[in-house]
């Protein structure tokens, strides 16, 4: 087991090392969520399974605390009302879950965060669309590519990897990480 356990550190160690040509589309989103936050707006955060457990992580680390002291920041996730989630699925699709929620709590000068690792979610394609419609401005975390989301969002980083789900998910949550770490920094100095 000790050798597989080098194996995966080692395979995680090279994904984080392939993040630096990232830095361009993370500053570039860094930027959206900071201007969205000083302006008095919100970032709307969305994604499936690990994704979701993501979502609310940063979500979380906005409205608490990141690593300073501060008052909070907008955040929400999508992914955490069991009640609206199920109801839409039920009663609509549960490629509308986070759609609907778009569209009833988002206005222009919002961000929408979608996370995806194929890319290709339909839920998270269809929120996308509807935050686009709205004037919602959207950033895009996938793997393998980009997929759908590639050519949908107005800022993605793609970890480029076309492996495992668990080591982009790994290098996903850095990058939310480095995110919140700028957001907090920029509105701290003001």
């Amino acid at each position: 087991m000790e050798k597989r356990i080098m194996g995966i550190l080692s395979e995680a160690a090279q994904l984080h090392s392939m993040l630096e040509p990232m830095a361009p589309q993370i500053n570039k989103a860094a930027g959206m969520m900071i201007e969205c936050i000083r302006a008095g707006f919100k970032i709307m955060f969305a994604g499936n399974g690990g994704s979701a457990a993501d979502s609310q992580h940063l979500a979380a680390e906005l409205i608490g605390r990141f690593m300073k002291d501060r008052n909070p920041m907008a955040g929400l996730a999508l992914t955490t009302d069991t009640s609206i989630m199920t109801a839409v699925a039920n009663d609509y699709s549960f490629d509308d879950i986070f759609s609907r929620q778009v569209e009833g709590l988002g206005k222009a000068g919002d961000v929408l965060y979608a996370i995806s690792t194929s890319g290709n979610s339909p839920n998270i394609l269809r929120a996308i669309e509807k935050a686009k419609f709205l004037g919602i401005k959207t950033i895009g975390l996938t793997g393998n590519g980009g997929g759908k989301m590639a050519e949908a969002v107005d800022c993605l980083i793609d970890v480029p990897y076309k492996g495992k789900s668990a080591r982009i998910q790994e290098v996903q949550i850095l990058v939310g990480h480095i995110l919140c770490e700028l957001v907090e920094d920029a509105v701290l100095s003001v």
